[in-house]
């Protein structure tokens, strides 16, 4: 019979729908979790060791001789840095760029525009 055939299929369908709902709230969950317990993790390493560097403070030792081996092993020039760094007495500040004068006008745009607009002809 056509209608057991079909209540067959309907009922193979939702249970294969239903698995692959089950399946993804499952994963999803993990997700979660993961990265909840990778931001807890960050955020108790950022407890022990402080909120980081300053892009001021000089590079440690360990990831100085680090990045040296990682340029000699490809082959890269490895710069040479002093042991201890210079650092200036104070910061020097910005120079002001001269600001802009203003336009007095936009007629000289409306006579470009004209000029390309009548090229053609």
């Amino acid at each position: 019979m056509p209608s057991e055939e079909f209540e067959s299929a309907a009922a193979s369908f939702k249970r294969i729908g239903q698995d692959a709902v089950t399946h993804a709230r499952r994963v999803s969950g993990n997700a979660k979790a993961r990265n909840q317990r990778h931001h807890s993790e960050n955020v108790e390493l950022l407890k022990r060791t402080g909120r980081g560097a300053k892009s001021g403070d000089p590079t440690p030792g360990t990831l100085r001789a680090a990045a040296e081996r990682f340029r000699r092993a490809r082959g890269l020039a490895v710069p040479e840095t002093p042991e201890t760094p210079v650092v200036p007495d104070s910061v020097p500040s910005r120079s002001q760029s001269p600001a802009r004068a203003p336009r007095t006008s936009d007629d000289d745009e409306d006579f470009s525009q004209m000029r390309i607009m009548n090229r053609g002809q």
